[in-house]
């Protein structure tokens, strides 16, 4: 069975590339794609600014603690931040619990949007946490060592052998990183909620860091020199 979700547009020429298309893959797990292919990759580190990444960073942290003190014990729930976009995922035990979840995230600073994907059920076992750490990190390594797939721009959080990826991609790339993620052995399904580049933006990106990489090692080396 084919779903489909029109990607919403954001500021500037991303677009938000959810879930478009379920399908399942022989021997893969089910893969949701979407768009035309680009034809160009670009090898590039975390494309957010800097100043992002330490946002997303405290911005995780923040819901994970507001969270924790509004339901206690009665509920399992993680977040994840790309973009000062917030994924929730992990157990409540209602649909009611899973809404208020919504808008305790929504209520910290610098959160412009919530995902919420939620079970509505009994709280994972131990084992299965740690499984879902185990498979976060079997699709990590799969990202690195696939060819033109950005994975150090690419966040991965499994639950339930489902696995979402966000992060700053082209259309391609992103198509590579869910077939690549999919191929990997308890993956049952892969969500993309990536912000989409053109190839020319990431490759303005790409000049961009290194601009300012080659700046940041030439102050250093001026700084060593320095008597």
């Amino acid at each position: 069975m084919i779903k489909s979700q029109s990607a919403r547009r954001l500021p500037g020429t991303l677009a938000l590339c959810g879930v478009l298309a379920a399908t399942t893959l022989s021997a893969c797990a089910p893969l949701i794609v979407g768009g035309a292919a680009a034809t160009t990759a670009v090898v590039v580190t975390d494309r957010r600014t800097a100043g992002t990444q330490l946002e997303d960073q405290s911005i995780a942290i923040k819901v994970d603690s507001a969270e924790a003190q509004h339901f206690g014990d009665r509920a399992r729930i993680n977040a994840s931040a790309y973009q000062h976009r917030v994924l929730l995922t992990g157990d409540v035990a209602n649909q009611t619990d899973k809404d208020e979840a919504t808008r305790v995230a929504q209520g910290v600073e610098n959160v412009k949007e919530v995902i919420n994907q939620l079970n509505i059920g009994p709280p994972a076992s131990f084992s299965e946490r740690s499984g879902n750490s185990w498979l976060a990190s079997k699709v990590r390594t799969t990202l690195i060592n696939t060819r033109d797939v950005p994975s150090r721009t690419i966040t991965v959080t499994a639950e339930r052998g489902v696995v979402y990826l966000m992060g700053r991609v082209t259309q391609h790339e992103g198509n590579l990183a869910a077939a690549a993620a999919a191929s990997v052995s308890g993956v049952r399904e892969v969500v993309k909620l990536f912000e989409i580049l053109t190839p020319e933006e990431a490759a303005r990106l790409a000049e961009e860091q290194r601009k300012a990489e080659t700046k940041r090692q030439q102050e250093s080396q001026a700084e060593t020199i320095t008597p």
